[in-house]
């Protein structure tokens, strides 16, 4: 609790319980965070997580059960479906339970591929985001600080934020384990982010014959390709591309789709018969899925790379990471207990100081005698004795913070 009776809370869908198209309505970009995140924090603060595996709004509220109201009617809005019907597929959490569901998303425990090392720059640009337009406050921000850090720590301290780990590494196991050996084979990333770089570096090897990277900064493009020796091409000649690649994976950021239907129908026709495989990891989605019932045609999304994601048992690693998360949750909700008996500790530093100067004045008789050097090491030798007592209350409330109110029935302190 804070000193503003402020109460976190947690709504949203994961990969865990809402399928890829309901994923994909609730997406929200970069660009419309921000106000998403105004619009729902109403009098409190609102962050919004959203990336291919989850659309998760954290909102600091007076009101949790109004805050609550406020963002499943939003996102039911947003996916055009009635509140009740999108209830069972909801995540709703609140306090420490909602704390550490995101101290596990940026920790990568909660991704598809356990500790995929995507996830945690994924959450500092969503409070970099809130914290632009100014929909974030002192609870979402600690909350969001200790995040991070599980996050930073599970990934230096832990193994499990490999590169083999990531849903990039998944989709070039994925396109071996389906076309079998890639020497002769042309291979075509849509995008350029960080996402297509590392699923060129685990597609290119010696023999492939050539990596295409299309996207709409050609600049960009071109960065990417020649680091794996491939060439540039922008997206108006994608369609071109498609007919001669055994391979397309795509990953752009793009809010519409790359590939449509006809465009592909037509670079199939002048195939020959020559079979396509299409692996689309952008949410929403690049590539039309009615492109995986034409023939000839193989279509992954992002959902089946994950679950065709290998996983090794490093059962040690996961405790260590558990444990972080778990002491950072306790770091975090000392910080809350802390912060809500910061006005109980004030009112019994008031009270003891107005005894003190009280006590005083009533000796001033006695007092009168001393020198004023004599009187200034009385008043310092009884502030220091106030400190002291209250040395030992003050870090127990912070532990027992009901406990300091009653004690010394500060609900009569002004």
């Amino acid at each position: 609790m804070t000193t503003t009776g402020e109460q976190l809370l947690l709504v949203g869908v994961s990969h865990k319980e809402a399928p890829l198209d309901l994923r994909e309505r609730l997406h929200v970009g970069a660009h419309e965070a921000g106000d998403v995140g105004v619009e729902l924090a109403c009098a409190g603060g609102a962050v919004v997580v959203s990336t291919c595996n989850r659309t998760e709004i954290y909102v600091a509220d007076i009101d949790a059960r109004a805050a609550r109201t406020r963002v499943v009617g939003a996102l039911a809005e947003r996916a055009g479906v009635a509140a009740a019907e999108l209830g069972p597929v909801l995540n709703v959490a609140a306090g420490s339970l909602a704390a550490r569901h995101l101290f596990r998303v940026a920790a990568g425990l909660e991704s598809r591929v356990v500790g995929e090392p995507q996830i945690l720059g994924q959450v500092r640009e969503a409070r970099r985001l809130a914290a632009a337009a100014g929909s974030t406050g002192r609870l979402l921000d600690r909350l969001f600080d200790h995040a991070l850090l599980a996050g930073k720590r599970v990934r230096t301290e832990t193994t499990l934020a490999t590169a083999s780990d990531s849903i990039a590494a998944a989709a070039a196991q994925l396109v071996k384990q389906r076309v079998g050996p890639l020497e002769g084979r042309r291979v075509l990333i849509v995008g350029t982010g960080k996402i297509g770089g590392l699923t060129a570096a685990g597609l290119v090897a010696p023999g492939v014959e050539s990596v295409f990277v299309a996207h709409r900064g050609l600049e960009r493009a071109v960065a990417l390709a020649d680091r794996f020796g491939g060439r540039a091409v922008g997206l108006d000649r994608l369609g071109a591309e498609v007919e001669r690649a055994d391979v397309v994976v795509s990953c752009t950021r793009c809010p519409q789709l790359v590939l449509e239907l006809d465009e592909v129908a037509r670079a199939l026709a002048r195939r020959h018969g020559a079979p396509l495989l299409l692996v689309d990891l952008a949410v929403p989605r690049d590539i039309d899925p009615r492109i995986g019932d034409l023939p000839g045609c193989e279509l992954h999304d992002v959902d089946a790379v994950g679950s065709c994601a290998a996983r090794t048992t490093r059962a040690g690693e996961l405790r260590r990471a558990e444990q972080i998360v778990a002491d950072e949750v306790a770091r975090f909700e000392a910080w809350q207990r802390a912060l809500g008996v910061a006005p109980d500790i004030a009112s019994l530093r008031r009270r003891a100081e107005s005894i003190r100067v009280s006590e005083l004045a009533r000796a001033d008789a006695k007092l009168a005698a001393l020198t004023p050097a004599e009187r200034r090491a009385v008043e310092a030798l009884t502030a220091q004795l106030v400190n002291k007592l209250l040395h030992l209350p003050t870090v127990r409330a912070k532990e027992a913070p009901d406990a300091l109110r009653h004690l010394f029935a500060l609900e009569d302190v002004a």
